[in-house]
């Protein structure tokens, strides 16, 4: 059941995001479509949010939410990053790592992939599920899978945040620009845990998750669905090199307090101030990620 956690806590932010009441039935097709794996890790994640309380199953009619997700969210999410790395997660960072180093082909067979890190097919099927939905690998017209030109040098790290920084202060100024006050409220609760004491202890998976939603919670208050899928699609494929990236934590405290004057300024309705404080955020973790790039080169 562990294997299903990593999904487990995606088809949790989904449904946080949607905000579904209570008694909503789950698709577990749906879900899948928008995570870009099958049915089948799903349904396993499906029954570990079962098992956690959140959800309910009914014979021959599928899930269905028990409880407000919102307020259970952060605990849910907390228990299943508890649960520790499984052998999909490790062997997800193991060949990440070695994709950096240079170790691992352009191209590989799902054969290669089960005899160097010893996993079983299902355990293959999950890790390539996973490579996949976050856009760094693809299934070849004929037989085999095949790494995506980017985002396998330094360059494609600060290339993607220099988008980003063109794309998320724009955000801010969108007609009609509106944050939900829980949701802004759980990115505060997420930064405040940080501070005390989750720079250290965080794996660099949590940190990353974190500052993703932190990110990608601030450009949906824009509401424009083309900035929205932009910033996700560009948040998927640039995780590889950001794991490396966090090998220097010793500026997330910074982060954390600019994250927060962000959140500070949108409360107070003043957008403007609030782009121009992203901006000059997004601007500082450029920087730095140049002066990082013997840590990002492999």
């Amino acid at each position: 059941m562990k294997s299903s956690a990593p999904l487990a806590t995606q088809v949790l932010d989904l449904l946080a995001q949607d905000r579904l009441a209570v008694g909503s039935h789950l698709a577990a097709q749906t879900l899948a479509d928008r995570l870009g794996v099958s049915r089948s890790p799903v349904n396993e994640a499906l029954r570990l949010l079962q098992a956690k309380g959140l959800l309910t199953r009914e014979p021959n009619r599928g899930y269905f939410v028990a409880q407000p997700i919102a307020p259970a969210a952060e605990a849910v999410r907390g228990e299943l990053e508890r649960d520790g790395p499984d052998v999909v997660t490790r062997s997800y960072f193991q060949l990440a790592d070695d994709r950096l180093r240079g170790e691992v082909p352009d191209t590989f067979s799902e054969v290669w992939l089960k005899n160097r890190y010893g996993l079983t097919p299902a355990q293959v099927t999950a890790v390539l599920g996973r490579m996949a939905q976050e856009g760094w690998v693809q299934k070849k017209a004929g037989y085999g899978w095949s790494f995506s030109p980017m985002l396998t040098t330094p360059d494609s790290l600060l290339q993607s945040y220099r988008l980003r920084l063109a794309l998320e202060p724009a955000a801010l100024l969108e007609p009609g620009y509106r944050l939900d006050p829980d949701l802004l409220a759980r990115c505060r609760a997420a930064e405040h845990h940080l501070l005390a004491g989750g720079i250290d202890t965080d794996t660099a998976d949590q940190l990353h998750t974190r500052g993703v939603r932190f990110h990608e919670a601030i450009v949906e208050g824009s509401g424009n669905p083309f900035f929205i899928e932009t910033l996700r699609r560009v948040n998927r494929v640039r995780r590889l090199l950001s794991y490396r990236s966090m090998k220097d934590r010793q500026r997330y405290e910074q982060h954390c307090a600019e994250h927060l004057h962000v959140l500070d300024l949108i409360e107070q309705h003043r957008l403007q101030d609030a782009a121009e404080t992203l901006r000059v955020h997004l601007g500082h973790t450029l920087d730095n990620l140049g002066r990082l790039r013997g840590l990002l080169t492999p």
